[in-house]
């Protein structure tokens, strides 16, 4: 078979090795420039590649064409393949199809969706299920590629992040357990800015499910539950479904079917985190882990940095790190968790946020506000009338300092910006990266 592979990041260079270690031509072609040790790799496996540019002719000869979950379905030469009729896969469904080509016998799939909460839901279950000792790997959106592990080494059990970028090219990738967390409105600029598109993205992740499988689900998250509905007006979703929800005994521990835990033993702390950890619960007593092991990994597990990261304390006041909370639900759910009065560090580059969403929370929670961004006119637009001091700052640094200025004993600076970061930052790690430096910088000066 002749592969082409669009994209030669983790995703692209790990779909090559695959499939060339499965016997196919493969031929790898990245517009930008390639990482050096994606080219080492490349070049270790005998991958003939280019960089700079896409030979159309010659991507378009292959009888299948591997995306990038990074190349949006928009660009030309997306639709130019689609035009012709290509068949073009992410590196997901290469991986399952290459699975199941072997003859083996199937690992059991893990599949984690959602606008947030994927990272530490998938995180968390990979940790309970290693903790217990199951021969377990973690990958999709996060981590090694999912092709690469399966590539180079054998596991019984793959707990995967996948996006909605990379469901919308699988076809017959099939997990023994999906999992909706949440829709919340994101990234509808590649949905043509209709939810009911993003939604059922989301929730293709069960269409070749069957009743042998499960799928698991926010029991009152409204766009989800009705999504739900109105698939099954036109089919049946085919696999037994897990309604989730947060609950607490009545000595305020966490429990989850029979089993109950000491939230001040669990490390993630938070509603929107405990749901998370209900999550991964659920799918490790499906695996049969027992409630000592849960509990273990549960008090042992470091969340993924930039995710209601706790850094220090100065002064009696603590600073967080969510700079993963990119869009409003996500600030919503942090601002939630804060138990203490909280100067908000807040902005980057708005993605037609509608704010009112978090007015009544930033009213109840919110003394202060810091605006990290380019332009911070419609953040002060919407919180002027609600939060006493807005300052305004365009590097982390200065946010960082301005915060402490406005932050007393007792209080919580918390970095939760309800936007993405493209218009300081590289990316969402380097805002949380350079927000965490500077707060270490104060701190050390402070000691």
């Amino acid at each position: 078979m002749n592969i082409a592979i669009l994209g030669a990041g983790e995703s692209g260079v790990g779909a090559a090795i695959l499939a060339k270690m499965e016997g196919a031509q493969v031929f790898v072609s990245d517009y930008g420039k390639i990482k050096a040790d994606y080219k080492a790799e490349l070049e270790q496996y005998e991958i003939e590649y280019e960089e700079g540019k896409h030979t159309f002719e010659r991507i378009a000869a292959a009888d299948v064409i591997v995306k990038s979950p990074g190349i949006p379905r928009k660009v030309p030469i997306i639709r130019k393949l689609e035009s012709l009729q290509k068949e073009v896969i992410d590196e997901i469904e290469l991986t399952f199809r290459v699975l199941k080509a072997r003859g083996d016998k199937l690992p059991k799939i893990i599949a984690i969706t959602g606008s947030n909460g994927k990272t530490t839901t998938t995180s968390l279950t990979y940790h309970i299920l290693k903790t217990a000792g199951r021969n377990v790997g973690v990958g999709g959106n996060i981590g090694f590629s999912w092709a690469k592990q399966v590539a180079l080494q054998k596991r019984d059990i793959y707990v995967l992040e996948i996006s909605s970028f990379q469901l919308d090219y699988c076809k017959t990738f099939h997990p023994y357990i999906s999992v909706v967390i949440n829709i919340t409105p994101d990234h509808l600029d590649q949905y043509d800015y209709q939810i009911e598109k993003y939604a059922a993205s989301k929730l293709s992740i069960t269409k070749n499910q069957t009743a042998l499988d499960n799928f698991i689900h926010h029991y009152n998250d409204p766009i989800t539950v009705e999504t739900i509905q109105s698939i099954e007006q036109r089919e049946i979703i085919a696999p037994h479904k897990i309604p989730i929800k947060v609950k607490y005994d009545t000595n305020g521990n966490l429990r989850v079917n029979h089993q109950t835990f000491e939230v001040d033993a669990i490390a993630i702390k938070g509603i929107h985190n405990h749901f998370n950890a209900t999550i991964a619960i659920t799918i490790a007593q499906i695996f049969d882990v027992s409630q000592k092991d849960a509990r273990k990994a549960l008090a042992s597990f470091v969340n993924a940095p930039h995710r209601m990261e706790y850094i220090t304390n100065i002064n009696g006041v603590d600073y967080i790190n969510d700079s993963k909370a990119t869009n409003i639900d996500a600030a919503l759910q942090a601002l939630k968790s804060m138990t203490k009065p909280v100067v908000w560090v807040a902005g980057g580059r708005d993605k037609g946020n509608d704010y009112s969403v978090l007015a009544q929370m930033v009213k109840e929670k919110v003394k202060a506000m810091v605006c990290l961004c380019d332009d911070s006119s419609k953040l002060i637009a919407a919180f002027k009338d609600i939060i006493p001091i807005i300052k305004e700052t365009k590097d982390a640094a200065e946010a960082v300092a301005m915060s402490q200025a406005l932050a007393d004993t007792g209080d919580v600076v918390l970095l939760a910006p309800a936007c993405s970061s493209f218009d300081l930052f590289v990316n969402f790690a380097a805002r949380g990266d350079q927000f965490r430096e500077a707060v270490l910088n104060i701190s050390k000066k402070a000691a």
